[in-house]
C-alpha cells in the first residue's frame, strides 16, 4: 500500500493485487466534520476517479471513510448559507459550482467502468447517499444509517434522489423523501440501496482478501462480489427491519390523489408506540412544505427519466433553492443559530401555489448552456 499525507481531506492509495494489479482506495478524513463533502473533496475525488479509469492496471476503486460515527453525513451547507446570505435572491456562485461538481462526482460513480466499492459505514445521509448509490457494490453494516433529510433545511432529496427513489420498491422513495426517515442496513439491503451487509470489523479483512485475488478486466465486477459474499452477515444477525413490517401501510398513505392527501395520510397513521415512524412524522409535520411539494414532483417526474436528465433536472432545482430563501432558512435554523424554529414560507403544504413549485424546475440554461449538459452524452 503506498502512503497517503493523512491530513488530506481525500486520502488516496493503492492497494497491491496479486497478478500485478492494484486498487485505488480514496478514503473521506474529516471524521470531526463526519465527513461531510465539501467543494475540495469532491474535486479529490473526482480527479482521483478519472485517473483510476484511465490505468489498465486498476481494477477497482474503494471507497470508505475515517473514523467511526460516518462514512459521509451531507454536504457543505454552512458555505452554501454563507453564500446565499451574500446575494440575496441570486443564484450564488459557490452554489452553481458545488452542485455541478457533485453531481458530476455521484454520476461518474454510477456510471464508471470498473467496480466501485463504498463501504458506507455509520452515517450515510444526503451528499454521502450520493456516493453510496452510484456504486456497483453498496456495503452497509450494523451501524450504518441511511437518510435523506433535506426536508428538515428546505432543500429536497438530491445527489440523484430523483432516479433513484422513484425506483424503490412501493412508495417507499416517496416516504423516505417526504420523511427524511433513517432507515438501517437491513432495510437499505430490503430497499435496493445496498448490496451487502458486512461486518465493519471485518473491513480490513476484506482488503487483505481482495490484495489477494487474480483480478482481470473481465472478471473484476465477479471477483469484488464473491469476495464481499464471504464476509456477509448472516440473515439470523442482522439488525431488526423498520421498513419491511411496515410496508403496506406506508404504500396505503402515499396512494393519495395528492401531495396534501398524501401528507395527510402519513400524518394520521397511528404511531403511538412506533417510535421510528413517529419521528417521521414529526420531520413531515415540522418540514418545508415546499420540500414536500418538490418531492412529490421529482419523484413523480423522475420515474420516467434517465440519470443524466434526473441529474441535469437537480441542478436546475438546487439552484432554484439557493436563490428562494427556504434553504437558507432552514440551515439557519439547524445549524447557524440552532433555534429549531424554522420560519417557512408556507404553513401547509395545500397552501403552495402550482406556480411556486413549477418556478424551482424552469430552466436557468439552454441545453447547450447547461453545467452539465454533457452527461450522457457517451
Amino acid at each position: 500500500m503506498s502512503d497517503a499525507v493523512d491530513s488530506a481531506p481525500i486520502t488516496v492509495r493503492e492497494i497491491s493485487l496479486a497478478g500485478g494489479k492494484v486498487a485505488g482506495q480514496l478514503t473521506l478524513n474529516k471524521p470531526k466534520s463526519l465527513n461531510a463533502l465539501d467543494l475540495d473533496m469532491a474535486e479529490a475525488m473526482l480527479d482521483a476517479l478519472q485517473k483510476f479509469e484511465k490505468r489498465n492496471d486498476v481494477a477497482f476503486v474503494f471507497i470508505d471513510a475515517k473514523g467511526d460515527k460516518a462514512f459521509c453525513a451531507g454536504g457543505d451547507i454552512v458555505t452554501m448559507y454563507r453564500s446565499m446570505q451574500a446575494a440575496p435572491g441570486e443564484v450564488p456562485d459557490f452554489i452553481k459550482r458545488f452542485f455541478a461538481l457533485e453531481y458530476r462526482l455521484d454520476y461518474t460513480i454510477h456510471t464508471y467502468s470498473k467496480p466501485v466499492v463504498v463501504w458506507g459505514h455509520g452515517i450515510v445521509m444526503g451528499g454521502g447517499m450520493g456516493l453510496l448509490n452510484g456504486a456497483s457494490h453498496r456495503v452497509v453494516t450494523a451501524s450504518s444509517r441511511l437518510a435523506m433529510p433535506e426536508i428538515t433545511i428546505g432543500l429536497y432529496p438530491d445527489v440523484g434522489g430523483s432516479y433513484f427513489l422513484p425506483r424503490l420498491p412501493g412508495h417507499t422513495g416517496l416516504f423516505l423523501g417526504l420523511t427524511g426517515a433513517s432507515i438501517n442496513a437491513t432495510d437499505a439491503c430490503f430497499l435496493t440501496l445496498a448490496d451487502h451487509y458486512c461486518d465493519a470489523d471485518q473491513k480490513q479483512q476484506v482488503l487483505e482478501q481482495f490484495s489477494q485475488a487474480d483480478f482481470t478486466s473481465k472478471n473484476a465486477h465477479q471477483q469484488v462480489s464473491q469476495v464481499l459474499a464471504t464476509h456477509e452477515t448472516p440473515a439470523d444477525q442482522r439488525v431488526e427491519p423498520q421498513v419491511e413490517p411496515r410496508l403496506s401501510v406506508i404504500n396505503k398513505a402515499c396512494e393519495g390523489e395528492d401531495i396534501a392527501a398524501i401528507a395527510h395520510n402519513i400524518l394520521q397513521l397511528d404511531s403511538t408506540d412506533d417510535k421510528w415512524l413517529n419521528k417521521a412524522q414529526k420531520a413531515l409535520k415540522g418540514g418545508s412544505a415546499i420540500t414536500a411539494n418538490l418531492v412529490y414532483e421529482q419523484v413523480k417526474r423522475g420515474k420516467d427519466m434517465t440519470l443524466a436528465e434526473c441529474f441535469k433536472m437537480e441542478m436546475t432545482m438546487s439552484c432554484h433553492c439557493g436563490e428562494y430563501g427556504e434553504l437558507q432558512e432552514g440551515v439557519r435554523a439547524l445549524l447557524i443559530d440552532k433555534d429549531n424554529q424554522p420560519n417557512w414560507k408556507f404553513s401547509n403544504i395545500a397552501d403552495v401555489p402550482q406556480e411556486v413549485v413549477e418556478h424551482f424546475f424552469s430552466p436557468l440554461w439552454n441545453e447547450q448552456q447547461h453545467p452539465l449538459a454533457d452527461l450522457g452524452a457517451k
